[in-house]
């Protein structure tokens, strides 16, 4: 679900989070976004609005079949229709011919083979769109349709798929001793769906050809360097001769623009020699971006009579669908955290990601993590029925804590108040019941004019307490780089870091209005002529980007406070900045920041890199991850018991943040995250029968809207900083799309009976057994 999807659809009633007298810019401040009005009226430009004079238009020829032999693709026909200006296929991509931002396995155009549903097979440029998409349904391609392999369990047996065989990776984490047991046993087989990014916004690009014989795209990129340097090798030019201009970024929960159109855009560019468009239709973006991975999950709880977790056993399988693209990053994460927040002293998971000829899997937000979430917390809720313990005091007595060791192997450095975020959702008062009378009819699941009778509804609680990473894992170089400029009393920020909804733009403006007392803060466009900053995932921005901000913001208040310091025999430290005015402690100096600079620029830049990490070894073994972030949520649902439907009525929300840095901004990603997490839970299922998209529209595949946003409670944000991580803060969004699902889940099966071991939850799931 996309950013402003999720933030559209969050409960106007939602509480936000208690917080003492804002300042009024700088750090703390609840500082809107610079583009907040024109997103709002429906003035921004987004990429789709983009134009160049003599604009062709391209359209990209998607292959019908999952899986398919090329047999042999005829072109004529389409180029020689009036008004067409190029057609390429694989025999003109001029580089390298695949592509991928983790491994390069994917084809620009598939050239022998067909492994997925909308493989891009050819592309067109002609001068009207209309012109591109008949030109493109004009090439003629004769396939052998070959069996699809669909089943990821399947796909150890299969013939390979791909060059590289089917198993992208194997994890088996062995973590204490494999013949310890426990009094009392659970098990469960758990299933989680293909869930689509969704992003509202049109995918959308420009390419743009150069006079040296490169190219300029101006997409709504995420990770612009890294989208330069995959271009860069498919058209088979020097990397300065190509360069990304990021536009139009509509929000992201995942990689927002799908490559099999980016690098064919240039393809045509750089062929016809004019500024080549493509807007994707929502069933190309449906075919085309990388989904949620779908995930089989087997666990085994091992526990003592108390419900103290003495072993987890588990196996997760991962569908990659047909390429490799995040699938080992998501891996590690579901296998290191397989275990969720809690002391497990004997750990032994087995982890696989595979291909199959289903849509490609890869980055989309909580990664990994929310999958096995889902499974670790109906493990718990099993174990606390079985004991006959509540559900919340269970989880108490096995909480992690600072201190304590993960089934990795590494030890818990950061705040982890995973007890005092469970407390508070725990003891916050819950909601009212609905009243049976005609006039709350509206309060029935399946809203108003709904087939439920009152007399069968249901309410559950549900408790689930989640854990994400923050920044990238097993030994990737996290850096950033930024600069900062001063002049006249106006500070610009440069940095190719692209806020894709996370609100980094907002930071950054923050961050130097603290430092250097400046209100007036620009900040530039991003393009890849700027040193990289890496994508836009995983908190990384707030933490990486935002500490190179600080050191470049603090360079360059030394440089404006050392000749004032100098002069009245003080050091720096004694001066401060505070609403563009400087002051010593003593008031003898005072002056402005202006009169001080006396018309120079200063500027300076800086980079921020966290402390390494290595690669998990082959017992699942290291310290792969440079923190952690935690989150707790309760839900309340109620459930009409014989039809099946669901109403979430309320989740009371506690995460762990480290530090508030905007107040409204967090409140919104949370806000934001927790209904991403609904979708996940209850309708947000892409459907690929035989590996063929079912219903690539927004009509089949349901987002939940502001009709089915449930009132969201924060009730307590924990302020424990971290102390490796600038301004101590923490990311925001991704652990509450982790943990709503399993809370939602939890929440169904104490009103139903029913184990619910499948998200999303189908309505049969949700009927009640006899005599509940």
């Amino acid at each position: 679900m996309s950013n402003e999807a999720a933030t559209a659809t969050t409960s106007p009633t939602a509480s936000p989070p208690a917080a003492p007298e804002q300042p009024a810019h700088g750090i703390g401040s609840s500082l809107p976004p610079l583009d907040s009005q024109a997103k709002t009226e429906g003035t921004f430009p987004y990429a789709s609005d983009l134009w160049a004079e003599g604009l062709l238009w391209a359209a990209v020829l998607r292959s019908p079949h999952a899986h398919a032999r090329i047999v042999a693709i005829d072109t004529k026909d389409a180029a020689a229709m009036p008004g067409v200006r190029a057609v390429v296929t694989h025999e003109d991509v001029p580089g390298d011919a695949a592509h991928g931002r983790r491994i390069a396995d994917r084809p620009v155009f598939a050239s022998v083979l067909v492994r997925h549903h909308g493989e891009p097979i050819a592309a067109v440029a002609a001068d009207h769109p209309d012109t591109a998409r008949m030109a493109a349904a004009a090439i003629v391609v004769e396939y052998e349709v070959l069996d699809p392999v669909t089943d990821p369990e399947q796909a150890f047996a299969a013939e390979p798929l791909h060059p590289d065989g089917n198993l992208i990776r194997h994890i088996p984490l062995r973590y204490g001793d494999p013949e310890a047991a426990g009094e009392v046993v659970v098990e469960g087989l758990y299933r989680i769906g293909r869930q689509d990014p969704a992003p509202i916004g049109a995918e959308a690009g420009l390419a743009v050809p150069r006079p040296d014989g490169g190219v300029e795209l101006y997409v709504a990129s995420t990770d612009p360097h890294a989208d330069r340097d995959m271009a860069a090798a498919c058209y088979g030019l020097e990397q300065d001769r190509v360069k990304v201009v990021v536009t139009g970024v509509p929000g992201a929960t995942a990689d927002r623009e799908d490559p099999s159109f980016q690098l064919p855009l240039g393809l045509l560019a750089l062929k016809t020699g004019c500024p080549v468009k493509l807007t994707a239709t929502r069933e190309e973006s449906f075919l085309g971006h990388a989904h949620r991975h779908p995930t089989l999950l087997r666990y085994r709880h091992h526990a003592d009579a108390e419900g103290r977790l003495v072993k987890v056993e588990a196996q997760i399988l991962l569908d990659a669908g047909a390429y490799a693209d995040a699938s080992s990053e998501s891996l590690a994460a579901a296998v290191s955290f397989a275990c969720g927040p809690y002391v497990v002293p004997h750990a032994f998971v087995e982890g696989w990601a595979v291909r199959t000829n289903n849509p490609p899997s890869g980055h989309v937000r909580g990664e990994g993590a929310l999958q096995v979430c889902a499974a670790y917390e109906a493990q718990m809720d099993k174990l606390a029925a079985k004991l006959g313990v509540d559900p919340a005091e269970l989880r108490l007595r096995n909480v992690l804590a600072t201190g304590d060791i993960l089934p990795t192997g590494q030890t818990v450095t950061c705040p982890a108040p995973v007890a005092e975020l469970l407390r508070s959702v725990r003891d916050f008062p819950l909601p009212e019941l609905p009243k049976d009378t005609p006039e709350e009819e509206w309060l029935l699941p399946g809203g108003p004019e709904g087939a439920g009778e009152p007399g069968a509804i249901r309410r559950g609680v549900g408790y689930a307490l989640g854990m994400v990473h923050m920044l990238g894992a097993e030994g990737a170089d996290e850096v950033s780089t930024a600069t900062v400029k001063v002049q006249d009393g106006v500070a610009t920020v440069i940095c190719a870091a692209v806020d894709a909804g996370q609100g980094f733009s907002t930071l950054a403006r923050q961050i130097v209005q603290e430092t250097l007392g400046l209100e007036e803060v620009h900040v530039a466009s991003v393009d890849t002529d700027q040193p990289p900053a890496g994508p836009s995932c995983r908190g990384r921005h707030t933490w990486v980007s935002g500490g190179a901000v600080e050191r470049a913001a603090k360079m360059v208040r030394t440089q404006l406070l050392q000749p004032l310091a100098a002069k009245f025999g003080m050091s720096t430290e004694l001066l401060q900045i505070v609403d563009g005015k400087i002051t010593s402690y003593d008031g003898v100096l005072s002056t402005t920041v202006t009169e001080a600079m006396d018309g120079k620029e200063l500027w300076a830049t800086a980079q921020c890199r966290p402390h390494p990490t290595e690669p998990l070894d082959d017992t699942g073994q290291g310290d792969a991850f440079v923190g952690l972030a935690f989150c707790a949520i309760r839900a309340v649902v109620d459930v009409d018991v014989e039809l099946g439907s669901i109403r979430v009525v309320e989740l009371a929300v506690a995460q762990d943040v480290g530090r508030v840095l905007n107040p409204v901004q967090l409140a919104a990603r949370i806000e934001a995250g927790v209904t991403q997490g609904v979708g996940a839970a209850l309708m947000e299922n892409l459907r690929t029968p035989q590996g063929l998209v079912r219903h690539p529209d927004l009509t089949g595949y349901a987002l939940p809207t502001s009709l089915d946003a449930p009132e969201i409670r924060i009730v307590k944000l924990v302020e424990e900083r971290d102390v490796v991580a600038p301004f101590g803060a923490k990311p925001a969004s991704a652990a509450p799309v982790v943990t709503s699902p399993a809370a939602v889940a939890g929440a169904v099966r104490a009103a139903t009976g029913r184990p619910v071991n499948r998200l999303p939850i189908r309505p049969q799931a949700a009927v009640a057994v006899a005599g509940s």
